[in-house]
């Protein structure tokens, strides 16, 4: 198989264009902006633009899409010589796949090319695949080092009383609209399902008991799930 070189007259590109939600492929504004980009260099650097792909409303998390196995089976045939996108997270957020991509289309010298309008990413150099490696670990950095970062903050706003996320059964929040305090509705229930589990009753018969004894469950039914969720959620200190 060959392909065009950075010395040969015309590249033969395919550009892939990627939203991830549904409302932004109906509104079509992110979508009319990656295809400005990408035809717009095209035109600058003299590539021949073979075809435009698109998955509207697809998530970066897997390499499993439609469009992008359409334009990477483009790459592997040889039609083309190069997969063009306006930004390398159109392409992925992961390393790891990325990684996939690297070793298995655009790793080699002699091989097809990645671009990226926004990143300026060209592979059929040296300095392009150098350049496409270390974006991909600061982008991997970043992400982590804010996971961590809201992992923290969500501990500490947790060890304060504060709420976070939904509410648990057996609190309620505060006047204040930021910390927890105990519901005594809630929490006699509580004391009662973990009575009759000590007790030796099973699951669904603490179920069905808490629906006949008109329990609330915040206007919803007792399930034998929801029972063990809440007492592995009290056995965790939840």
């Amino acid at each position: 198989m060959t392909h065009a070189t950075a010395a040969s007259t015309t590249t033969r590109a395919v550009a892939y264009l990627r939203v991830s939600t549904s409302q932004q492929a109906d509104y079509g504004v992110s979508m009319a902006a990656q295809r400005a980009k990408v035809e717009a260099y095209a035109a600058l650097y003299d590539l021949d633009l073979v075809a435009v792909i698109e998955d509207a409303g697809a998530s970066a998390k897997t390499l499993d899409r439609p469009g992008l196995t359409e334009a990477l089976a483009m790459v592997d045939s040889g039609r083309v010589d190069a997969l063009l996108v306006a930004k390398l997270d159109r392409l992925t957020r992961s390393v790891r796949d990325l990684d996939t991509l690297i070793s298995r289309y655009f790793g080699r010298s002699n091989g097809p090319a990645l671009m990226s309008v926004s990143e300026q990413i060209d592979t059929r150099s040296a300095a392009g695949r150098l350049v496409l490696n270390v974006l991909a670990s600061v982008s991997q950095w970043e992400r982590e080092a804010i996971g961590e970062r809201t992992t923290a903050a969500l501990a500490h706003k947790k060890s304060l009383g504060e709420r976070v996320g939904q509410v648990p059964y057996g609190y309620r929040v505060d006047d204040d609209g930021v910390h927890l305090v105990e519901d005594a509705k809630e929490q006699r229930a509580i004391a009662l399902i973990r009575q009759l589990r000590r007790d030796g009753v099973s699951i669904r018969a603490i179920a069905h008991r808490l629906n006949l004894d008109q329990v609330d469950a915040r206007g919803k039914r007792w399930h034998p799930t929801t029972v063990s969720r809440l007492l592995k959620g009290v056995a965790r200190g939840a």
